[in-house]
């Protein structure tokens, strides 16, 4: 037996319930592990690292002593989500995501929610990723987040909680493809008489998001990738996306502002853009309204926007709502502009800006983990009840000069999934980046990224700190599996096994 050995440990086990039987939709996948010879799942695993290896799937990690490239750690055993439990997660996004757009939009026009008391006007005016040049602006469509990756975590009572947004330029939607590819090529097995919704048509499900923003109207409208270039840790995935999406990718350098629109150059000479799907930060965009020292992105493009003839994705200004300060406040959002009570929880948050939660928060050092307000990647971040003495007296200091700067939250028990650890399994903690697109209608890609923290004990899961990533398959109802004869006229069908 696989399993005998595996051990829950007191947390909410993502395919093991308390007693240790399997939960209703990983059954099935535990069978066929089972059933599977000895070292025939090793070898899987083997197999999926070098498939990796040779399909050149990295990321970068700054500073790291080992070069700059790295091999996307991956584990082949999958993470399940149940249909039902799916179509809460969805439902909640979309509510999220309509909230933050309307909330985004009022910010940067009349700002009746900051007349209307409901989120102090000083958190918004003092955010680092509040843009005062984008007062006034109106992307096309009124859409402002046309690309989000919202952060999941499922803690010890088994619900799901948003643990933060990501409307920026959020990364990683790649490695849920490459994750399914290379599950499909090296562990096909496990897929039969389980209903896996595809994640496949992606790429596709983008690019008609990106060609919904076109200024112009146009049937086929120009749209470009704009990256920073081979250095940034998330190149690989802006050179798979354009490449998915047939479209160029391209740097600064490669477009200019001429006569009040966008081109790129080409060998043919200069072709009109109509759409940037930009994945450099805000502040990089233009240097003639940013930052002046930029030189990755280009100068006067956010006139051209401001008039109408190029769109961005997503909009500059969006930080403004990936603020864990405001983050605090999206319940109140959602009841504001929607009259809806939260579907999708927040985790309890202090904003230090507040003096009487920072108070409590300095207070409690030792019961919370503290971030950064704008802070990402693990980094800057206190494990209160992990933390030595010494850290948290540094983090009083930190938070008493700059309490805008930081949130406090309790530290959860997030769920775990089993994990391949040498020749056994051992849980490791997990959470979930859906990918939502926001175009003619709101589409979340069904599962996301599972990030999963590899050194045992740790609930840190970024990539840039040893963390790796897992297959995320949700079940389909038998409404939505397709027939036989759907199935001859697809061109791949992920889901058709059962």
């Amino acid at each position: 037996m696989r399993f005998e050995k595996y051990q829950t440990s007191g947390f909410y086990d993502e395919m093991f319930d308390a007693s240790g039987q399997p939960r209703n939709g990983a059954a099935m996948l535990v069978q066929t592990i089972e059933a599977l010879s000895a070292g025939e799942i090793e070898q899987c695993q083997r197999a999926a690292e070098v498939a990796l290896l040779n399909m050149g799937i990295t990321f970068n990690v700054y500073g790291h002593e080992a070069g700059t490239e790295k091999i996307w750690p991956f584990d082949i055993l999958p993470r399940i989500i149940e249909a039902n439990e799916w179509e809460q997660i969805e439902r909640g996004l979309v509510q999220r995501i309509t909230a933050l757009n309307m909330f985004i939009d009022d910010i940067y026009h009349d700002q009746k929610i900051i007349k209307d008391k409901i989120i102090p006007e000083e958190l918004i005016l003092s955010g680092k990723c509040y843009l005062p040049p984008c007062a006034g602006l109106n992307p096309p469509r009124g859409i402002w987040c046309h690309i989000t990756g919202t952060d999941l975590v499922r803690d010890s009572d088994g619900l799901f909680y948003v643990l933060e947004d990501n409307m920026r330029c959020p990364s990683g939607v790649s490695y849920v493809l490459e994750n399914r590819e290379v599950m499909k090529r090296t562990f096909p097995q496990v897929f039969e008489g389980l209903c896996v919704r595809p994640v496949d048509d992606y790429p596709d499900r983008l690019l008609e998001t990106l060609q919904h923003m076109s200024p112009r109207g146009a049937p086929d409208p120009n749209v470009v990738l704009l990256t920073p270039g081979i250095y940034n840790s998330a190149y690989f995935e802006h050179s798979f996306l354009a490449q998915q999406m047939g479209i160029e990718l391209v740097e600064g350098s490669d477009l200019v502002v001429y006569e009040g629109y966008v081109y790129m150059r080409t060998t043919m000479g200069l072709r009109r853009v109509d759409v940037i799907y930009r994945r450099i930060d805000d502040d990089f965009l233009d240097p003639n309204e940013l930052r002046a020292d930029s030189v990755l992105g280009v100068p006067g493009l956010l006139d051209v926007y401001r008039n109408g003839r190029v769109a961005l994705a997503n909009a500059p200004g969006t930080g403004i709502a990936d603020d864990k300060a405001v983050y605090a406040y999206v319940p109140e959002i959602v009841k504001y502009y929607l009259s809806e009570e939260m579907l999708l929880q927040n985790v309890p948050t202090f904003v230090c800006s507040d003096e009487k939660q920072c108070a409590h928060v300095l207070a409690n050092l030792d019961k919370f983990v503290v971030k950064e307000a704008n802070g990402s990647g693990g980094y800057g971040m206190l494990m209160g009840p992990l933390a030595s003495v010494s850290e948290r007296e540094r983090f009083h200091s930190l938070i008493s000069k700059e309490p805008r700067k930081y949130i406090a939250q309790p530290m959860l028990a997030i769920s775990r999934v089993p994990t391949i650890v040498n020749e056994g399994f051992e849980g490791r903690h997990v959470d979930l980046r859906p990918y939502i697109l926001y175009g003619k209608d709101i589409h979340v890609l069904p599962g996301g990224l599972t990030r999963v923290a590899l050194e045992k004990g740790s609930l840190v899961v970024n990539s840039s700190q040893g963390g790796g990533s897992k297959d995320t398959w949700v079940l389909a109802r038998e409404e939505e599996v397709e027939t036989p004869a759907d199935a001859e006229v697809a061109q791949d069908v992920e889901a058709s096994s059962c």
